[in-house]
Formats: C-alpha cells, sequence, structure tokens
C-alpha cells in the first residue's frame, strides 16, 4: 500500500493543481502539503509499514499481453523513493514566495514527474517500467519547453528525441524477452528465469544499456545535458539533475545487470572506459566554463561517470558506493543549484567574471556555498565521503584486467573536481567587489530552511551513513548473487 501511495498522492496533486487554478501562494502551500504526504508515507514505509504486503502491490493491468500493475519497495526503491520524495519537499520549502508564472501548471507538472519517478523506482512489470519511464518525461518537455530560457524549444525537442530514441531501444528488448518468457509475462521474475545465450545477452546488452546511458548521461551520449540544465528553469534543472539521472542508475542495477550479468561483464571493460573518459572530459570542460549553470551540468558528467563506472565493477564495494552516492548527490546537487538560482535572482548574471567579493557582505550565503560545494567534491567527513571510497575502492577490486587503469584515470576526477570546485569558489565569494554584487544576499525563510536541512544531512551522513547502508543492505548482496561472475560460468 505504501509503494501505491507513494504514486497515487502526487497525481491527486497534480490533477487538483491542474483543475484548481488559485493564486501563486496557495498553490505552492498546495504543491508543499502534497511532498510533505509523500514524504511522511515515505517514513512511514522505512519505520512502521514494513511488512511485504505494504511494501509490495500487484493487481491485473493487461492481463491479455502477461502485465500487471506490480509494484515493490525493497533496498533500491527505497533508497530512490526516499531521495525522491525528500528532494521534492526541500525545493517546494525552497520556492514557496518565489514568483512563477502560471504556477498551477509549473507545479502540477513537477509532481507528476515526481509520480513518474516514483512509478520507474517501484515497478516490477517491465511495461509497467516502461510506461512510467515515458510519463516521467513528458512533465520535463513541457516544463523545460514553457518556462525555459531563449533556446528553449531546440534545446528541449533535442533532449526528447535522444531520451525517445533510447526508450525505442528498451522497448524492444522488453518485447523480445517477453516473447520469450514461458508465461508471457512481463514481470521481472519471469524474465529472470530465462536462459539467454551470450550472444543473445550481448545484443540486449545494448538496446539497455543505450537508453539507460542517455539517461544518465553517460559520455558520448551526454550531449542534450549540458544545454537542458542551463535553458530549463532551475528547479526543473535541480529534478533533473538529482533525481531523474538515477531513472538510468536503476535501469543498471535493476533491469540490464541481473537479466544480462554475462554481456555486463563482457561488455563491462567498454563501457568502465566510456564512464572513465567521461569523468576527465566533463572535469575539463568545467575548468573552462564561466557561466555556474554549465560548470556545474559538466561536473555532474563527471560524477555520473564515476557511478557508471561503479556499476560494473561487478562487486559489493561498487554496489554499496554506488547506492549510497546516488542518494547523497541528489542531495548535495540539489544544493548546489538552489544556491545558483540564488545567486542568479539576487545579482541578475551566472556569469563568474561579473561576480566577486560576496563573501565580503553575504556570509552566510557564502558558509552555505562552501560547504554544500566541498560536499559535492566529497570532502573526509562530508556525505558523498564515504560512498566516493567505496565506489573507488570497488573499481579496483573489478574483474577488469585493466582495472588500475581505470581507478587511476578515475581518480584524475578528483583532483580536477578539486580545482574547478575551488576556482569557482574563489571567482564567486572572493576577490573584489564585481557591479553586480555590491548588495548583501539576503536569504528568505523557505531558502534557509532548505540549505539548513541539507547542510545537516551533509553533516549527518558524512559522520554517520550506516542506516543508509543498512537500507540497501539486502539488495546488494541479492543483486550480487545475480551477477557473480564465477558462480555464472561454473552453472554454464
Amino acid at each position: 500500500m505504501a509503494a501505491l501511495l507513494l504514486l497515487l498522492i502526487p497525481i491527486i496533486g497534480a490533477g487538483f493543481l491542474f483543475i484548481y487554478q488559485g493564486n501563486a501562494r496557495f498553490t505552492s502551500l498546495a504543491a508543499l502539503k502534497v511532498a510533505v504526504a509523500s514524504l511522511l508515507v515515505m517514513l512511514a514505509s522505512l519505520v512502521w509499514w514494513t511488512t511485504p504486503e505494504m511494501l509490495q502491490f500487484s493487481i491485473p493491468w493487461l492481463s491479455s499481453v502477461g502485465s500487471s500493475f506490480s509494484l515493490k519497495m525493497d533496498g533500491l526503491g527505497k533508497i530512490l523513493c526516499l531521495l525522491n520524495v525528500i528532494a521534492y519537499f526541500f525545493l517546494f520549502v525552497y520556492m514557496q514566495q518565489k514568483e512563477v508564472s502560471r504556477p498551477h501548471a509549473f507545479y502540477g507538472w513537477l509532481l507528476l514527474a515526481q509520480a513518474g519517478m516514483n512509478g520507474v523506482f517501484l515497478a516490477t512489470d517491465s511495461l509497467l517500467f516502461y510506461f512510467f519511464w515515458e510519463l516521467a518525461l513528458i512533465p520535463m518537455y513541457f516544463l523545460a519547453s514553457q518556462w525555459g530560457g531563449a533556446r528553449r524549444i531546440a534545446v528541449t525537442f533535442k533532449f526528447f528525441i535522444y531520451t525517445f530514441f533510447g526508450s525505442v531501444l528498451m522497448l524492444v528488448g522488453i518485447l523480445y524477452l517477453q516473447s520469450l518468457t514461458a508465461d508471457h509475462s512481463f514481470s521481472i521474475d519471469s524474465f529472470r528465469k530465462l536462459r539467454l545465450s551470450a550472444d543473445q545477452q550481448s545484443w540486449l546488452f545494448w538496446l539497455f544499456f543505450l537508453s539507460f546511458a542517455i539517461k544518465l548521461p553517460v559520455f558520448p551520449f551526454h550531449t542534450w545535458q549540458p544545454d537542458t540544465y542551463e535553458e530549463s528553469p532551475t528547479p526543473v534543472t535541480a529534478i533533473l539533475s538529482a533525481v531523474m539521472v538515477k531513472m538510468g542508475i536503476l535501469g543498471l542495477l535493476r533491469w540490464l545487470l541481473p537479466l544480462l550479468p554475462i554481456a555486463s561483464y563482457m561488455w563491462g571493460d567498454v563501457v568502465m572506459s566510456l564512464a572513465v573518459a567521461g569523468i576527465v572530459y566533463g572535469s575539463l570542460l568545467a575548468m573552462r566554463q564561466t557561466d555556474l549553470k554549465r560548470l556545474i551540468a559538466y561536473s555532474s558528467i563527471a560524477h555520473i561517470g564515476l557511478l557508471s563506472a561503479a556499476a560494473f565493477a561487478l562487486n559489493i564495494s561498487a554496489y554499496q558506493g554506488l547506492l549510497l552516492q546516488s542518494f547523497t548527490h541528489g542531495i548535495n546537487i540539489l544544493g548546489m543549484w538552489m544556491l545558483v538560482d540564488i545567486i542568479e535572482r539576487k545579482t541578475g548574471t551566472r556569469d563568474m567574471r561579473s561576480l566577486g567579493g560576496l563573501a565580503q557582505h553575504s556570509p552566510v550565503l557564502t558558509i552555505f556555498f562552501v560547504i554544500i560545494a566541498l560536499a559535492n567534491i566529497a570532502l573526509p567527513l562530508t556525505n558523498a565521503f564515504v560512498g566516493e571510497f567505496l565506489l573507488f575502492n570497488g573499481l579496483l577490486s573489478t574483474p577488469s584486467n585493466y582495472y588500475w587503469v581505470l581507478a587511476s584515470v578515475g581518480g584524475l576526477g578528483i583532483i580536477l573536481s578539486a580545482v574547478y570546485t575551488l576556482q569557482m569558489i574563489r571567482s564567486v565569494f572572493y576577490g573584489e567587489y564585481s557591479q553586480s554584487a555590491v548588495q548583501p544576499i539576503q536569504l528568505s525563510a523557505g531558502e534557509w530552511i532548505a540549505l539548513s536541512s541539507i547542510v545537516v544531512f551533509i553533516l549527518v551522513f558524512g559522520v554517520y551513513p550506516q542506516p543508509l547502508l543498512d537500507l540497501s543492505a539486502d539488495f546488494v548482496k541479492e543483486l550480487m548473487s545475480q551477477t557473480d561472475i564465477s558462480s555464472l560460468f561454473r552453472k554454464s
């Protein structure tokens, strides 16, 4: 029931906002109440509603083709749904008293996107998974195309074509697997019973991987991302970067690796090489940026590159780090986008060449920015450090013969991320006053609460990440048993 409520609450909330077009203040408060309701349901599922009956839901859906409306909140679904509801709660707190044109539609589309992403995180029927995969895309297209920047139409068209192309490839793979099942079912359990040859797994691997790689995105399938992040309104960019890219992570961990383990091992070196190349590529381009949005967009390519590489390391340390880092990256990057939005609204620019000296008259903003930015590059005692340590430990333990090359080149990203992050902090907050940054930047109550909460998350889980590791422990063990190469080859 909890899994179903995480879909129904934002859908009902979105429908209400679309129908009842109240004033801006009422609309933002209504959206916040919907986010609070989703957060309470999520917390209840972690503390009280822990029985299988509460964490699963299944009814007939398209019985004629073997599809059911099946949801399950396992460790992977829990940690990603938790990220989703927390991110929306922080974002809607932050957006209180912010002016948005047509707020009822803006918040309605955001809530519909939340429902779609929760559906992706919870679906155990592949056709239902595909349905929610597409549902999550549609609101983002309208949000970016209607509330975005000057180049929004061309950019969102490119974003839509990229992701839709990947979705079609995945659908072909799903239909092929369904045709092989004994019960002609779209259930993931039926897919797991298939005994696919190495050749079958190999070509199916690329159908699924390309779809997930575009969503993440993995180099060189990333070209839609920087422009989309730049042209989208910042709240939309925040959700795209913090939560929606995790749909690709879930696709790898729930659908690709367990169903196609031999192909994942066969092509692992290729994928890890692309991902590691993306770390260096994204970091080098981030160092060249003067626009804050584009800098963070390219840095996100580097961070996702590390997550993608670790997914194919095929060991427990990498899987643990991947789930932990998926959560912490989402929280940290959400804070970064909020700070960029504050700076742009209060100074009228995102160009670091036109900023400088903010620390001299806006110390509170500076403190928030420095803490969140340093957490984003995994400084020790921040929430991202433990996850990044586990990721690199996993890369060093991968069955690949080139593990030391992959880990060494990937480690270069740590150095480069420190370079562009410290350059960004220096350019924006230190040095001489700029014409755009003369006035002190005062934070509203919503901004204070959201940023303070993110800092608390950074410090608490930086010191004590065990609750997040425990949340995903059972899933990690199950995934390891499904992708253990030595046992797979013994069986074959």
